[in-house]
């Protein structure tokens, strides 16, 4: 019962702290292992060290005493023989008895050791200082006097303190020996300590990593084969066996969503197979389209009840053939290859034509032919749409012929135009010309003869200024409107407007404003439809400002064209009124005609004017008044351009 908990337990963790323990178990062991093997590495080492440095103590011990020992016979012969030979000994302990001190004081840890070796230090001092003593003595002959003589005064005396070096030097090794002694056991025991920390940290080692295998082969690997199983079964579309339980880690969470998967992918399976029935009914259901299957070559092989309506062919009529059968003999050798090959290129081929129906009989045609292809990307074959589109194909070609027969008729219109404004503009010269001729006795008339000539001259003019608006919009349209374009200096030309519509701002009691450009502006156009389109757009402010105090004639440049201005502070435009601004013959305010004359073309014709010349013409509203502006090129045009845009003013 309690290895059953310990098992639930412990197949209910989450898979990182499985995984954390079943890693971590021998590491961690192995790391204590390591660890308690370091420790005793180092206590050995420490122990062998403290042998090493008994050992030297030893050795530097019997040195200095040496070194002493041998300094001093040495001066001993000096001073008998006063030979320089004897000195050798005592200059070497000069030279390397600091050194070897200098070792003993760094080595030396013991109490009792360290006592004694600062006796031995002093004795050292005393025996160098009195060996320097005797070197000195010898030197001077008067020391070898007396009895006794100071220099065997002094021998005696560094004989003593050699003695009691010697004694402290023993008592020294015999304590290193106690204590070398001591360091080699502990040694011994440091390294049998050693070898059973390894015996033990292996068999740990070993019985953690069969705990992990254990852990790991309960917890992870055997559910994993069981898992490995169902995504087998799953991936046939089998019913899952070895249903999991209900363990709350990774792997139970994840069996128990592949059972649910898999009774999912059932139900899609099922819901697909019906989806598939119900679109194969649908399509073959269509009766307005024409969709069908064709193989990698071009055969039919399935077919609706769309495509049999259209074509005309029953299925078993048709499946096997090729569908080149439905074109023309004229594109049939041809265009079947090439819709597929374009189809194999970029998916689909789309074409509109003439094609075949069974018996014989042609029909227009939209066709759409779609690429299918499977999960590696291989052709598989082409979906094929066909849409009769006669019925469009006849009002389309109705339309072109009502639209022909349009432009024809405009044609003829402008023909007319033109030739009935030179018809009329004869006998219209005529009775303006007899009409001048009786204003020169027009103060021998009577008053109602004179109110009679001014209203048939007022009625003439009128009438030839609507006849030359007419010739000129005709003229326009039928392309025979010859332009003069040069290079234009705009301020020589707005002062020269600005002079002709002087008198007419001044009858109508406006103050008329010219604002020249700000540096010299040349645009490229006809100086005498500019003139005319300036004057037009000058003459419609004076008429139609009833209010206002002044109209305004400008102009600037805007990027690569100029813009000229002419802008007035009266009444404006009604927004609703703006889209009818420069549509023929419809003049706006019909219910001042009474008080303002005009034909209605003026600003028909100045946009005809500006546009033939490569420009704009449009209105817009400064927030009171009326601002009318046209622009000019700043450049010659070339001549494609120009003449596309001739042509566009044609249609």
């Amino acid at each position: 019962m309690a290895l059953r908990t310990l098992t639930r337990f412990w197949a209910d963790r989450p898979l990182a702290l499985k995984g954390l323990v079943v890693v971590a178990l021998p590491l961690a062991i192995l790391l204590g292992a390591l660890v308690s093997l370091y420790i005793a590495s180092n206590a050995e080492v420490r122990a062998e060290d403290d042998v090493r440095r008994a050992v030297a103590i030893q050795r530097d011990t019997y040195q200095a005493h040496a070194l002493l020992a041998e300094a001093a016979a040495g001066v001993r012969g000096y001073a008998l023989t006063g030979q320089d030979r004897f000195l050798e000994p005592y200059r070497k302990a000069e030279s390397y008895l600091p050194e070897t001190m200098a070792r003993l004081d760094q080595a030396i840890r013991d109490k009792e050791v360290r006592q004694r070796f600062d006796r031995i230090n002093e004795l050292a001092g005393r025996k160098r200082e009195g060996l320097r003593r005797i070197v000195e003595l010898a030197d001077d002959p008067a020391a070898r006097q007396g009895e006794p003589s100071p220099i065997e005064q002094a021998l005696v005396s560094n004989k003593v303190v050699l003695d009691a070096m010697r004694l402290e030097i023993e008592l020294i090794q015999r304590r290193e020996s106690v204590l070398l002694d001591e360091r080699r056991a502990r040694v011994e025991e440091v390294r049998a300590r050693y070898l059973t920390l390894t015996a033990v940290s292996a068999l740990v080692g070993l019985l953690g990593s069969l705990a992990a295998v254990y852990l790991f082969s309960t917890g992870i690997v055997r559910r994993v084969k069981m898992l490995e199983g169902n995504a087998g079964r799953l991936a046939r579309g089998e019913e899952l066996t070895n249903l999991p339980d209900d363990d709350a880690d990774e792997i139970g969470r994840l069996a128990q969503r592949l059972a649910r998967a898999s009774a999912l992918l059932r139900g899609r399976e099922q819901a697909l197979r019906e989806s598939e029935e119900r679109f194969r009914l649908v399509i073959e259901e269509v009766r307005d389209y024409g969709i069908f299957a064709l193989d990698p070559d071009g055969v039919v092989t399935s077919w609706n009840l769309g495509a049999q309506r259209i074509k005309g062919w029953e299925a078993d009529e048709i499946l096997g053939h090729h569908f080149s059968r439905f074109y023309p003999e004229e594109t049939r050798d041809y265009l079947p290859g090439e819709m597929l090959a374009r189809a194999r290129q970029g998916g689909t081929a789309e074409d509109e034509g003439w094609r075949l129906r069974k018996d014989g009989s042609r029909f227009w045609a939209n066709v759409v032919i779609t690429a299918l292809h499977d999960e590696l990307g291989e052709l598989r074959g082409f979906a094929k749409v066909t849409r009769d589109m006669t019925d469009r194909r006849r009002s389309e070609e109705a339309l072109r012929v009502a639209r022909e027969e349009a432009i024809a008729a405009n044609l003829a219109k402008s023909e007319f135009l033109s030739r009935t404004s030179h018809e009329l503009r004869t006998p219209m010269s005529a009775i303006l010309g007899f009409g001048q001729l009786l204003e020169l006795d027009e103060d021998r008339l009577e008053p109602r003869h004179r109110e009679a000539l001014s209203q048939i001259m007022k009625a003439g003019r009128h009438l030839l200024s609507l006849i030359n608006d007419l010739l000129d919009i005709s003229s326009i349209e039928a392309g025979g409107a010859e332009l003069s374009i040069e290079p234009l200096d705009l301020g020589e030309l707005l002062e020269e407007v600005h002079a002709l519509a002087g008198p007419i701002l001044d009858t109508a009691g406006l103050h008329f404003v010219l604002e020249p450009p700000a540096q010299p502006l040349v645009a490229w156009a006809d100086r005498r439809r500019v003139v005319q389109v300036m004057l037009n757009l000058v003459s419609n402010a004076a008429k139609y400002n009833r209010t206002g105090s002044q109209v305004r004639l400008s102009c600037a440049l805007r990027s690569r064209d100029i813009r000229i201005a002419v802008e007035d502070d009266g009444e404006g435009v009604a927004p609703a009124d703006v889209p009818r601004l420069f549509t023929p013959f419809d003049r706006l305010g019909q219910q001042n005609r009474g008080r303002v004359d005009g034909t209605g073309l003026g600003l028909a014709l100045s946009k005809r004017l500006v546009e033939s010349m490569g420009g704009q013409i449009g209105y817009e509203a400064p927030g009171h008044g009326a601002r009318f502006w046209f622009t000019l090129p700043s450049r010659p045009r070339s001549r494609a351009r120009a003449s596309a845009a001739k042509a566009a003013i044609k249609v």
